[in-house]
């Protein structure tokens, strides 16, 4: 159990980086097959001026530059945020092993909530999936994050 908390603290970490850019606090890191950290990011969709520049679009991305590939089987995901449905198709797309999230994300998530995109049979790679690891803490940084803006 502990390996969920050292690798979901990694991506924590990336979602307080977030935060203070002014960006939505998500963090990811991808983890190799052997348990290493091969990319981490945080969410900069204002900073590139870029939608699609959520944390797993980005770890994904740059995991396959650096690996030179377009799979990446075997790796685990983790993110402090469930996935959205473009995120939930990119890491499907990527055959990611495993997702583990932190906090559910009713409005836009794409796993639990929403469009369950991996409940479909025209999902061709379903992670195995894994909810709530450090729950608390990152909707402790989403509710810190947007209350100020809700006021």
């Amino acid at each position: 159990m502990s390996r969920f908390k050292t690798f979901m603290e990694s991506a924590l970490s990336e979602a307080r980086i977030a935060a203070l850019a002014g960006e939505v606090p998500v963090g990811a890191v991808l983890v190799s097959p052997s348990g290493e950290i091969v990319a981490r990011a945080a969410n900069q969709t204002r900073q590139l001026n870029d939608p699609t520049a959520h944390a797993e679009i980005l770890v994904i991305r740059e995991a396959c530059r650096a690996l030179k590939r377009e799979r990446l089987n075997g790796f685990d995901l983790y993110v402090t945020l469930e996935p959205c449905p473009m995120c939930a198709a990119a890491i499907s797309f990527a055959r990611i092993e495993r997702l583990y999230y932190g906090a559910s994300d009713p409005k836009s998530g794409a796993i639990e909530q929403g469009a369950r995109l991996f409940t479909h049979p025209q999902t061709h790679h379903k992670p195995e999936i894994y909810p709530g690891i450090a729950e608390a803490e990152s909707a402790c940084l989403l509710r810190e994050f947007f209350q100020p803006k809700r006021a």
